[in-house]
């Protein structure tokens, strides 16, 4: 029995545990689903909630992007955290951003660290720290293969459910900076120590990172925006 359970822990048949929360690290239910979301108590991936705003989600009534500016600010994006992920916290396996638009995967970042205690060290950190004017919401995803958390058919164009895929819809970096991040030349897009306000919401240059400390009416605003999720 013990076996069997084993086998098919995590897929359709395991009525217990929730397979797309074990795939993907999120499930469309949330805390309404039937099956039970088992958190990890270590893992090498960590999980940025929503943390990713497209500028074509937040944009303003007749206000239009280009496909170039929309590729150069999720670029600039992906850029800034992975350098400051990596510089702060431990090695990168993975980067991977979903342009899905479904509550629970909308603007989700996950990060592959090589290491489990480097992964550990950034929740513990990230929690207090704010980016581009808003809490950053940080834990420990049970993800490790992206192959399989991946939706096939958005890789070729042929997603049916287009944006609404339970399936991560995994943004693609241009060839440019995927050849800048490999040679480790990215310069840093932001200043560190602001918590600025930029991108979609606030106007003017690009956000910046911060810490949490005296910010007390936002702390309420964090508790109230973590128990939406």
């Amino acid at each position: 029995m013990a076996e069997f359970l084993a086998s098919i822990f995590g897929t359709e048949k395991d009525r217990v545990n929730c397979p797309f929360y074990f795939k993907i690290g999120a499930c469309c239910h949330g805390e309404r689903c039937s099956r039970q979301h088992n958190k990890p108590t270590f893992s090498q991936t960590l999980l940025l909630l929503h943390m990713y705003q497209n500028p074509v989600h937040f944009q303003k009534q007749g206000v239009q992007f280009t496909e170039e500016a929309v590729q150069k600010h999720f670029d600039e994006f992906f850029a800034d955290i992975y350098c400051e992920l990596e510089e702060k916290y431990g090695p990168i396996d993975e980067l991977n951003v979903c342009e899905n638009l479904g509550d629970h995967l909308i603007g989700n970042v996950y990060c592959k660290f090589r290491r489990e205690e480097d992964c550990q060290k950034a929740v513990d950190a990230l929690n207090n720290r704010w980016y581009n004017g808003s809490p950053i919401y940080a834990e420990l995803s049970p993800v490790t293969d992206f192959r399989e958390a991946s939706c096939r058919q958005h890789e070729l164009s042929e997603c049916s459910r287009g944006g609404f895929c339970n399936f991560m819809h995994i943004k693609t970096l241009s060839r440019d900076m995927q050849k800048t991040l490999g040679v480790r030349t990215v310069q840093h897009f932001t200043d560190w120590n602001k918590g600025g306000r930029g991108g979609p919401r606030g106007g003017g240059g690009r956000g910046g990172w911060g810490s949490r400390g005296g910010h007390d009416s936002r702390d309420k605003d964090r508790s109230r925006d973590r128990r939406r999720y």
